[in-house]
């Protein structure tokens, strides 16, 4: 699985938003300078999580931006799916729209398993999870084997 730069600004822009939430709309050009993302992408973004149901905009000298839900109540991949579509695909087609013959058959259970799994990560943890620095125990635990944390 990759994760885009979309959906990495995505996520970034709505950690600010949930470290933020009681403190009003915030500006995309704040956001934008927060996590150092280029400011008219942020832009698109943001409109993608507008449409997506998990960011309300307000105009005005006070608009800006701010979660439509509370952040422990939006999932990472919530914020994945509105800009970047589903979490898992294989080769832009989705596990379940997928069939193999011969020796490659075996692969379709592969990738159900790999969508379960990452779906199982990222709907497990919301974005106050994140913004409290707090991850859910099967997620942590995870991060504790040092393997994980190296690239073969």
């Amino acid at each position: 699985m990759r994760i885009s730069a979309r959906a990495d600004y995505a996520v970034r822009a709505a950690l600010v938003l949930a470290a933020g939430e009681r403190n009003g709309p915030l500006k995309a050009e704040a956001i934008a300078e927060a996590q150092e993302i280029p400011h008219k992408f942020l832009e698109g973004i943001l409109n993608d999580m507008r449409r997506g149901g998990l960011v309300v905009s307000q105009r005005g000298v006070n608009g800006g931006y701010r979660l439509a839900r509370p952040a422990a109540e939006i999932s990472v991949a919530d914020v994945v799916r509105a800009v970047d579509g589903p979490l898992v695909s294989v080769r832009g087609v989705r596990p379940p729209e997928l069939s193999y013959s011969g020796p490659a058959e075996p692969l379709l259970p592969l990738w159900i398993a790999l969508r379960a799994n990452v779906r199982r990560i990222l709907e497990g943890v919301s974005l106050a999870d994140v913004a409290s620095g707090h991850l859910p125990e099967m997620a942590h635990s995870l991060t504790e084997d040092p393997a994980a944390w190296s690239n073969p």
